[in-house]
């Protein structure tokens, strides 16, 4: 399946594309236009241990969350961040946030979207892991996750593995639908990026969902629940 085209009618197994790129010596590849955000990671310490510790799989929805912030060339020199929080149970992006400036309020926008969801819907206590950067470990973030009785974790200095799940995503995410394309405008990919999300999550296949996409394969595993 490729994003923004219908392949609904139809069902290929991948196996068999892969066949065919072979006999036709095809390859996918796309011209990788570098843009990494690195924030001021700060004092490095023991503001959170590493609870995950790339246990990245989880039977139950919101019990591990994950999170981190990307970046995103845009036109007149401008730049586009982005924010996701991931559930590992399915890959669903629950919530995100967008701006032009990877702020303390930008970063806190995705958790506030997600708290109502974790307060009515998770069963278990909730951890949320990030990496070092200086928004997890500033006050308003750590107190907002403590009184909401969630678990805070964090990777290692400088152990991108350590949080493969967001990493992986924001691969995917820019394989499809940024690298080798021109150069938009903040507006413009802001939508290009929303519509991809909601496409991500209620289109896009996985194989490790029994080839289903994220949203359907929660709802259908609720269905069964019931």
């Amino acid at each position: 399946m490729i994003f923004g085209q219908d392949f609904s009618s139809s069902v290929i197994n991948h196996k068999k594309v892969q066949r065919i790129m072979k006999e036709l010596d095809l390859k996918c590849v796309k011209f990788v236009r570098k843009s990494r955000y690195k924030p001021y990671k700060g004092k490095v310490g023991k503001v959170a241990n590493n609870r995950l510790n790339r246990r990245f799989n989880t039977p139950n929805t919101l019990q591990k969350l994950v999170t981190d912030v990307t970046e995103f060339k845009c036109t007149e020199d401008e730049k586009l961040y982005l924010s996701p929080i991931m559930d590992l149970y399915n890959g669903e992006i629950i919530g995100f946030s967008m701006s032009k400036r990877p702020t303390l309020d930008f970063v806190l926008e995705s958790l506030y979207q997600v708290l109502p969801i974790i307060q009515n819907q998770a069963t278990y206590r909730t951890t949320i892991h990030s990496d070092q950067g200086w928004h997890y470990q500033h006050n308003s973030w750590v107190k907002t996750l403590r009184q909401n009785k969630i678990f805070q974790s964090m990777s290692r200095k400088a152990t991108c593995a350590d949080n493969a799940a967001m990493e992986n995503f924001f691969g995917i995410l820019k394989q499809e639908m940024y690298y080798g394309e021109i150069l938009f405008s903040y507006e413009e990919l802001k939508k290009k990026i929303e519509r991809y999300i909601d496409y991500y999550n209620n289109e896009r296949i996985k194989q490790k969902l029994a080839g289903m996409s994220p949203v359907k394969y929660r709802t259908q595993a609720s269905q069964l629940a019931t």
